[in-house]
């Protein structure tokens, strides 16, 4: 095992990684390779992802089998998604090899550095990745695992020479809880992951323990804007955190945040922010479009300044990050349209997305393709992402996209349909995906904007609209 590998969950000098395709996955395996573990895993398919980990020595098995796990295997590494009766999870146990969670692993690599964990119900794949482009950008050679590519794949992330550790804190299974951040981020807190949640008591519940994790003397940077980010804050202030010397830093607009953002101003597709930080002013670029897109960057900033890096510095450093994958990424143009890909998938992120889109497109069209992630997140937030909707021109929705989970008799994308109708949209539902590429590459004219939306493989489809331009 290389030197400083950490072993804090089990000896991980050969783990086995199943779902190694996987965003949160992929990047700690690389992690692991890049310390001088010797990694293996398997996928469902084969993809980009695979081949970067294999570029770095890595074994990827495409298709699940028992003979993949042998029994030298120091431990196996599932995320939740991973079902019971996958045959190499049992075998596994059948061989008593340790089977460890993701989050256990993630947490495992921080062992010794200075994390800072960002989280939050929207917002958190973009804030880890302006920290760590900025921090790299400023040469202190940051680790940092992220839920998304920053360009090529697997750039989701990276073993650094440095002392800091950028993670993403994903709250939907309560993983969260397993790090130790000296910094801890909250970007948002809204009630999501249904099949998790049932309340937002449960939400609140699940926040408050994952700031109750950050070190004695620690910071806990939070917005001051949103209800939800708000009503934890005062949670957290009335417990018992603050005897363990935690400082908490605001963020955002509100006339009493510690870190105020006086002005947002759209430039295209970039935005300029200024804050008072400190009691003086401070004006800097972001490279990405949107409100809360800068938000997001003045977060990252007091993350930063409370890890001591002076605030001007990382100020000047966040213009060098220019988006991620899937977030409001431009796919391309053709015939005079562009086509941008979006991420979003709960109501609150498609609003943002759209709003941001809005601002940029000046009077060109805003077209939408949508697909619904989740049963359970359709059946609770259907008619708030058909409201969302109601802010494009035109919309087609596609069915929803099952992931991990089981269908819901009745909960089908109609109910988005019909909600955006109700609300005034110009909404179409389409099973086929080859017949809605065709419909939104038909309405689109010269100068409008194509937004390819949700989690699942819509972002497939963008491609396949600019053939389709471009052959009219």
């Amino acid at each position: 095992m290389a030197p400083g590998l950490p072993q804090s969950v089990s000896d991980m000098d050969r783990p086995h990684f199943i779902g190694i395709g996987g965003a949160g996955m992929s990047g700690i395996a690389k992690i692991l390779a890049q310390r001088g573990a010797r990694v293996a895993g398997s996928d469902a398919r084969d993809s980009a992802t695979a081949e970067a980990l294999r570029a770095l020595g890595v074994t990827v098995h495409i298709g699940h089998d028992a003979a993949h796990v042998c029994p030298k295997t120091s431990c196996v590494v599932v995320s939740s998604a991973i079902r019971e009766d996958n045959p190499e999870l049992a075998r596994a146990k059948e061989l008593g090899i340790p089977v460890v969670h993701r989050s256990d692993a993630l947490a495992s690599l921080m062992d010794g550095l200075r994390p800072i964990a960002v989280a939050g119900t929207h917002g958190k794949t973009t804030t880890t990745s302006m920290l760590a482009v900025s921090l790299t950008s400023l040469g202190l050679s940051p680790s940092y695992a992220i839920g998304g590519d920053l360009d090529a794949p697997g750039s989701n992330a990276l073993h650094g020479e440095g002392g800091i550790f950028v993670a993403e804190a994903d709250e939907s299974d309560r993983s969260f809880h397993k790090y130790r951040p000296e910094v801890a981020i909250v970007l948002n807190v809204e009630l999501d992951h249904h099949a998790n949640y049932a309340s937002m008591d449960e939400i609140y519940e699940s926040f408050e323990t994952f700031t109750s994790k950050i070190v004695p003397g620690g910071t806990l940077v939070v917005a001051a804007d949103h209800p939800g980010a708000a009503e934890l804050t005062r949670r957290v202030r009335a417990g018992a955190a603050q005897a363990s010397g935690l400082t908490i830093v605001t963020y955002g607009e509100s006339q009493d945040a510690d870190v105020r953002i006086t002005a947002v101003t759209p430039r295209g597709l970039t935005s300029e922010v200024t804050v008072l930080i400190d009691g003086a002013p401070l004006t800097f670029t972001v490279s990405v479009p949107g409100r809360h897109y800068a938000h997001n960057a003045v977060a990252a900033l007091a993350a930063g300044a409370a890890l001591g890096i002076p605030a001007a510095d990382l100020a000047g450093a966040i213009k060098s990050y220019t988006g991620v994958k899937r977030r409001l990424q431009l796919k391309g143009e053709a015939a005079s349209v562009q086509v941008i890909d979006s991420y979003a998938h709960h109501p609150t992120e498609m609003t943002a997305d759209l709003e941001a889109m809005r601002g940029a497109a000046g009077d060109a069209r805003l077209l939408v393709l949508f697909q619904p992630h989740l049963f359970s997140r359709t059946q609770e937030l259907g008619k708030e992402m058909g409201d969302a909707l109601a802010l494009a021109d035109a919309s087609v929705v596609l069915d929803i996209y099952p992931a991990r989970e089981d269908p819901i008799p009745g909960i089908t994308s109609a109910l988005i349909v019909d909600a955006a109708r109700a609300a005034g949209a110009d909404v179409h539902g389409e099973s086929d995906k080859a017949a809605a590429v065709s419909m939104l590459a038909g309405m689109a004219k010269p100068g409008d904007l194509v937004l390819t939306m949700g989690a699942g493989d819509v972002t497939e489809l963008g491609p396949r609209i600019l053939d389709d331009l471009a052959k009219r």
